[in-house]
């Protein structure tokens, strides 16, 4: 299943993901990558409102498919992060997680590794870290 973890304490504001992103879908905010956080279907308030259906779950991912959109803003109005805009052409945009791609394009241009395509990445280089400061404690407590 394909997702996408930010990790703000990483982040240098520099922009790329914004600058790559095909459907205009991420933004940094004060070092703060907020992009489309893929709710779980069942709790996806886009997809609850959007009254044409336009709005589904594809491996992990929620995304809109634009024939079917109308315009209609319920789905931006709906999202509790702000993740969803309307473009110029009035519809709806927000990040699919480079469904077509292995890793989303925001992820292979981030210079820090803000952005993730894998939480269990993220979890992983944290339990790594605890194991070290854990070693590093138990040689101190020896002394």
């Amino acid at each position: 299943m394909k997702e996408l973890v930010s990790r703000p304490e990483l982040c240098e504001d520099c922009g790329r993901c914004e600058r790559i992103c095909p459907k205009n879908a991420i933004r940094v905010v004060d070092s703060v990558p907020l992009h489309c956080l893929h709710c779980a279907e069942d709790r996806a308030p886009c997809m609850t409102v959007c009254p044409e259906d336009a709005i589904s779950e594809v491996d992990g991912a929620i995304i809109i498919n634009e024939d079917d959109c109308i315009g209609c803003g319920l789905c931006r109005d709906a999202c509790p992060v702000g993740a969803i805009h309307i473009d110029e052409a009035g519809i709806a945009k927000k990040c699919n997680l480079c469904i077509e791609r292995e890793v989303p394009l925001c992820v292979s241009v981030c210079p820090t590794e803000a952005l993730k395509a894998c939480s269990e990445d993220v979890i992983s280089e944290k339990r790594e870290k605890l194991a070290k400061e854990l070693e590093r404690v138990k040689m101190i407590m020896k002394y």
